[in-house]
């Protein structure tokens, strides 16, 4: 049985994939508020959708209690940093976000008896000794490494929510989503597809960590906020994978980017980054299966569509 949401609150919401899912979600007929407190976003992001007349945006940091007035039926948790660059700088507040954020939102979901999704993220399974990466697997995950306080961050998210689904009987499921982009990412959070879109449109030289043969599987935005709707709807409490199993090098996306925007930039390799995964690709038969679910948009059709947004956006 599918089920029906009337009003949905999107924590994260006014971040890259939050701002996407609450469009979604609008366009789906809900009631949506965000929540956020802009420490790694800007209510710019938000213009598109304040024209909504069932749109509302709370400004708060969820590391407190949430003070909303209304009910909800589903309640998304994206609220994290969630680029290197972010989470680097901001190491503690990261963890606070993994740890008293996740355990708030889970609070709210309780509190109205909703629907909760957890958005975790493939980084769970750290620099992963399987190929392709199965829900099962348990993760190969440096615990003391720099990029830790996002991945274990967000690990611990994932054994709470599933003790508020044991303990306190509260519906929960759980995404693990793998590499998103799309338009409405910042050109120099530290993200692979907007640092070279960004290089390449300004003619600079396209900049590949380490050899650049390490993988990723890249799924476009549209398709991951999609993917967590269909999580919602499914009553299935995960965790499951979120994300194009079409498998790339970096260097690849650099050299598709390259093409699509027509530069003449070099691809020059720099210093490899500590503990970053050598491949990284999900299985997604779980999320066919359960969700009906699986990515439309190909590698080539989203980076021409982010590439275009990159050239009309005001800054980069």
């Amino acid at each position: 049985m599918t089920r029906r949401f009337e009003r949905a609150v999107v924590t994260g919401g006014a971040g890259f994939v939050g701002a996407h899912l609450c469009e979604l979600l609008l366009a789906e007929g809900l009631e949506v508020i965000a929540v956020d407190n802009l420490a790694t976003s800007s209510a710019d992001t938000l213009d598109g959708l304040r024209r909504h007349e069932g749109f509302r945006f709370l400004r708060h940091d969820v590391t407190h209690p949430m003070p909303l007035p209304c009910r909800a039926d589903v309640v998304f948790h994206l609220a994290s940093a969630a680029s290197p660059r972010d989470y680097l700088a901001l190491p503690i507040e990261t963890l606070r976000a993994g740890a008293h954020g996740t355990e708030n939102a889970l609070e709210l979901a309780r509190r109205d008896d909703a629907w909760f999704v957890l958005a975790s993220t493939s980084e769970v399974y750290g620099d992963p000794l399987e190929h392709p990466q199965r829900e099962e697997y348990w993760g190969n995950v440096n615990p003391i490494g720099p990029r830790s306080v996002y991945d274990e961050a967000k690990r611990y998210a994932e054994a709470l929510t599933s003790a508020y689904r044991r303990e306190h009987g509260v519906d929960t499921g759980i995404a693990r989503i793998f590499n998103t982009y799309g338009p409405g990412m910042r050109a120099h959070d530290g993200r692979m597809i907007p640092a070279f879109v960004d290089q390449a449109l300004k003619g600079e030289p396209i900049t590949v960590t380490g050899t650049g043969e390490q993988t990723r599987s890249i799924c476009y935005v549209e398709d991951t906020a999609r993917g967590l709707l269909e999580l919602a709807r499914s009553g299935h409490p995960g965790p499951v994978n979120i994300g194009n199993p079409h498998e790339l090098t970096v260097r690849q996306v650099a050299e598709r980017i390259r093409d699509i925007t027509g530069s003449g930039s070099p691809i020059e390799e720099i210093d490899a980054v500590v503990d970053d995964p050598k491949r990284r690709c999900p299985d997604i038969s779980l999320a066919r299966d359960v969700l009906g679910w699986e990515p439309k948009v190909d590698a080539d059709d989203g980076l021409r569509r982010t590439v275009a947004w990159f050239r009309r956006a005001p800054l980069r």
